[in-house]
C-alpha cells in the first residue's frame, strides 16, 4: 500500500492541523487538569507526527493503516508519561516512543521467531534504556541497561540482538541525484573472498606445482599442518637444518612464479 495516500485510517492527511508551540502548551496545561477533549485535540493535533515517523518503514510490505495505528498508540503514551518540567520539546520526546511502538509491533509480527525468555528480556532491556532516558535526558549505554536491570551484559545484547529485523540485501541506503542507488549488498563484503584472495590462490597454486614432491610435501607439513621443523624432520627422517635449507629453497623457487 503506498506511503503518500491522502487518507489512512479514515483520517484525511490534508486536513490534519498544525498546532502552534502556544497551543500544545496551553493545551497541555488543560491535559494535566484532566480535560479529555483537550488530550484528544492534542492528539489529533499530533497525527502529522506519527505520519512522518510512519514513512521510514514505508520499504516494508506493511500496511500503512496498521502502522498508523500502531503510531498513535506511541503518540498516547508519550502523552501519558511525557514530563513539561525536563525542558525538553514534546515531539522530541515523542518520536523515539512512536518509533519504538512501530518497531515491537514490527518484531511481534516478525516470521523469523525468537524464544519468549529472550524476547521477554529485550522488551525489559527496551523498557529499562526508556526509564533511564526520560531519567537521565540521553541515551543509556548498554552497560548501563545490565546495571539497571541487574543481569550480565552478554545477556542484554544477545536478547536486542536476537529481535532485530532483518534487512534486505537489496534495502538502498544511499541515492544520489540522477545517479544509481547504493544497496546493502553493496557494502557487505567477504574478506575471505576478493578477487585479489582469489588470484592470489590461482598464483599460489600455479607455483607449487614447479615444486619436487619432496618440497610439496614438506611446505604442506609446515605451513597447511602447523608442523615445526623439527617435527617436520623426524616425520621424513632427515635433520632438521636440510628441512630448514630444502624449505627456503622451496619458497625461494616458488617467488620465481608468483
Amino acid at each position: 500500500m503506498p506511503s503518500n495516500k491522502v487518507e489512512i485510517c479514515g483520517v484525511n492527511t490534508l486536513k490534519l492541523p498544525i498546532l502552534s508551540a502556544r497551543e500544545k502548551d496551553e493545551l497541555f496545561q488543560r491535559i494535566l487538569k484532566g480535560d479529555r477533549l483537550a488530550r484528544e485535540e492534542y492528539i489529533y493535533g499530533n497525527l502529522r507526527l506519527v505520519l512522518s515517523v510512519i514513512q521510514r518503514f514505508s520499504n516494508r510490505d506493511e500496511n500503512m493503516d496498521d502502522l498508523f495505528q500502531v503510531g498513535c498508540i506511541g503518540l498516547i503514551k508519550a502523552i501519558d508519561n511525557f514530563d513539561i518540567t525536563q525542558n525538553v520539546k514534546f515531539s522530541t520526546y515523542a518520536v523515539p516512543m512512536i518509533i519504538g511502538e512501530v518497531r515491537r509491533y514490527l518484531r511481534d509480527n516478525n516470521s523469523i521467531r525468537v524464544s519468549r525468555s529472550l524476547r521477554d528480556t529485550a522488551y525489559k532491556a527496551l523498557q529499562a534504556k526508556e526509564n533511564l532516558s526520560k531519567k537521565n535526558q540521553k541515551e543509556p549505554s548498554l552497560s548501563e541497561i545490565a546495571k539497571y536491570m541487574d543481569i550480565p551484559l552478554k545477556d542484554v545484547v544477545t536478547a536486542l540482538d536476537a529481535i532485530q529485523d532483518p534487512i534486505s540485501l537489496f534495502e538502498p541506503v544511499f541515492r544520489d541525484s540522477g545517479g544509481d542507488a547504493l544497496y546493502v549488498m553493496d557494502q557487505v563484503k567477504d574478506p575471505k573472498n576478493r578477487d585479489d584472495s582469489w588470484l592470489e590462490n590461482i598464483s599460489l597454486s600455479e607455483a607449487m606445482k614447479k615444486l619436487t614432491e619432496r618440497e610439496k610435501y614438506i611446505l604442506n607439513l609446515r605451513f597447511f599442518q602447523g608442523k615445526t621443523q623439527m617435527e617436520v624432520s623426524s616425520e621424513i627422517g632427515i635433520s632438521q637444518a636440510q628441512v630448514s635449507r630444502l624449505e627456503k629453497s622451496a619458497l625461494k623457487h616458488m617467488r620465481k612464479f608468483m
